[in-house]
């Protein structure tokens, strides 16, 4: 009897259990999700365009396949192909896979109205790593707040940038390269049709992405095919308008994919599509080999950027964008050489030239003090601040609409015990120092935010990175840093009720308005724009000359 009466219990609960299952009617099939302990729901590893291989390898993405029946969508799908680059990126996938076309979607418990704001957000990694799955990109913190929160895959590197003149002769819009790209553009399709079965509104959609995911947005913003997808923007560090990893011709890079094909004796699509997904992999990351690169290729995008936002073509959407305070350390500029004024004066003169005495007065370095101020800012702007500053330039003078600016201030706290030999590097990944690192005495740089150091505060994610021993003031920045997102996302305006006023900037402002976000916030006019008009010029200059 007592086993009769457990055993109707088991069931009852696992009928409970099963009930409590969230499912939503997409327009493929019935998914089902899983309820996390907060009440928020999640949907994860969901196919919104067929697995990119085979045929479909180096081919536009194509709308996903029906299923019968109810697809679980308790897990994640496949990340990328991709190699091990930066030591921050924690994948919750199963591993890589060059059948990686998948999403993740997060809504609160109360949909309320049913037509919830919705976050899509880009990973960042380069455009040669990252994926929807990582920890710092998580929905769920946003999704407690009311919105709907997606996260996407998009291929990477070889698989999702490479041009070669058969592909293009091939395509039927004449074009090859930018698959990453469509692959983002494919899942906000996705998007407008299904996100309506999860309570968002599909007229209400923000895109938002960190570095190679910041730079995603201002292309989708630039790309006609995209337009009437998204209704705000958020960039945080980085764009289409970089010093150094802009956008290349097609011409350019099916060159490259030529030689490309024939370094690895494989001429034909056929052959090169019939080369194993991690043989392709290793072929493209020896040194030399590839480049990735977007791709000005008439279709996705019909002409440069540059040239798209000067005559007011891009979407003319509200963006929130800015960068951190140290993008870069100064050693990225001056490498093992020591900061000292004569070092810092030969590498200035060298690298500009007949330009190098304007330099010295904008960046001066007169003293290793003043030299590791300024060698840091000379790396961090030609890494991806200029480029953030100009995007933003440019969406309001040539857009109508304003544009909400940042730099993020809050430099992380000490890192746990167990990472005491490790270091933060370029781009935010953890490495282990080496023995001859360990030994070396110059100088400490700058304390400040460094790349990718906001992700996990302003998405709301601290709690998920155990490297680092968050205090009480960290969670005060990141709850701060939410606020004004969310608000965004939500109006349109990051201001709100009990937050600092954080002024707009329209065409009609001399300089920019720029909020500094740190434990104190602060609105101030921008300060260094004499820096970025000298950039301006290199960069306008250099574009100009590959027309």
């Amino acid at each position: 009897m007592k086993n009769i009466f457990f055993t109707v219990v088991q069931l009852l609960v696992a009928s409970f259990v099963f009930a409590q299952m969230p499912q939503v009617k997409v327009e493929e099939g019935i998914l089902e999700g899983i309820t996390l302990s907060s009440g928020v729901e999640s949907f994860r590893g969901i196919p919104f365009a067929k697995p990119p291989v085979g045929d479909l390898r180096w081919k536009e993405p194509q709308a996903a396949e029906h299923w019968s029946g109810i697809r679980k969508a308790d897990h994640f799908g496949y990340s990328p192909m991709q190699k091990p680059i930066y030591g921050d990126m924690r994948f919750r996938s199963p591993g890589i896979n060059e059948d990686c076309l998948y999403l993740n979607v997060w809504r609160p418990k109360t949909l309320g109205s049913g037509k919830l704001p919705v976050l899509v957000y880009f990973y960042g990694g380069g455009f040669n790593a990252g994926d929807g799955s990582e920890n710092r990109y998580d929905g769920e913190s946003f999704a407690k707040e009311g919105l709907i929160v997606v996260t996407v895959n998009y291929r990477l590197g070889i698989f999702g940038f490479f041009a070669h003149p058969a592909l293009t002769e091939e395509s039927a819009k004449h074009a090859s390269g930018n698959y990453g790209l469509l692959d983002q553009h494919a899942a906000l399709v996705w998007v407008k049709k299904n996100i309506a079965a999860f309570g968002g509104d599909p007229d209400a959609v923000t895109i938002g992405g960190e570095s190679a995911g910041s730079m995603s947005v201002s292309a989708q913003m630039t790309s006609p095919l995209s337009k009437g997808l998204f209704k705000r923007a958020i960039g945080q560090s980085g764009s289409v308008f970089n010093l150094r990893y802009g956008t290349a011709s097609i011409t350019e890079q099916e060159q490259q994919g030529t030689a490309f094909a024939t370094r690895i004796n494989a001429e034909g699509l056929d052959k090169l599509r019939e080369i194993p997904a991690a043989e392709l992999l290793d072929k493209a990351s020896e040194p030399g080999a590839f480049a990735t690169r977007l791709i000005v290729d008439g279709y996705f995008l019909p002409k440069s950027p540059l040239a798209i936002f000067e005559a007011g073509e891009q979407s003319k959407v509200p963006l929130l964008a800015g960068w951190t305070s140290t993008e870069a350390p100064y050693t990225a500029y001056m490498g093992k050489l020591y900061p000292s004024p004569e070092n810092y004066e030969k590498l200035v003169r060298a690298q500009y030239d007949l330009k190098a005495d304007e330099v010295l007065k904008l960046y001066p370095g007169k003293t290793e003090a003043e030299v590791i101020r300024s060698a840091t800012a000379l790396a961090s702007d030609n890494f991806i601040v200029y480029s953030t500053w100009k995007w933003l330039d440019l969406q309001r003078r040539n857009s109508g609409q304003p544009v909400f600016v940042y730099i993020f201030g809050k430099p992380r706290p000490s890192m746990q015990p167990a990472y005491r030999d490790a270091q933060t590097g370029l781009a935010g990944g953890i490495s282990k120092k080496s023995a001859q690192e360990a030994k070396e005495k110059s100088p400490e740089p700058l304390p400040g935010a460094f790349h990718a150091s906001d992700i996990e505060y302003l998405l709301g994610n601290l709690q998920s990175n155990d490297v680092f021993a968050w205090t009480e003031d960290d969670y005060k920045v990141s709850k701060l840093g939410q606020e004004y997102f969310v608000n965004f996302i939500k109006t349109g305006d990051p201001n709100g009720k009990g937050l600092s006023t954080w002024p707009k900037t329209t065409a009609l402002d001399k300089r920019m308005n720029i909020l500094n976000l740190n434990i104190e916030v602060k609105a101030s006019a921008e300060e260094f724009r004499n820096r970025y008009l000298f950039l301006d010029k290199l960069f306008v200059d250099r574009e100009y000359k590959s027309r």
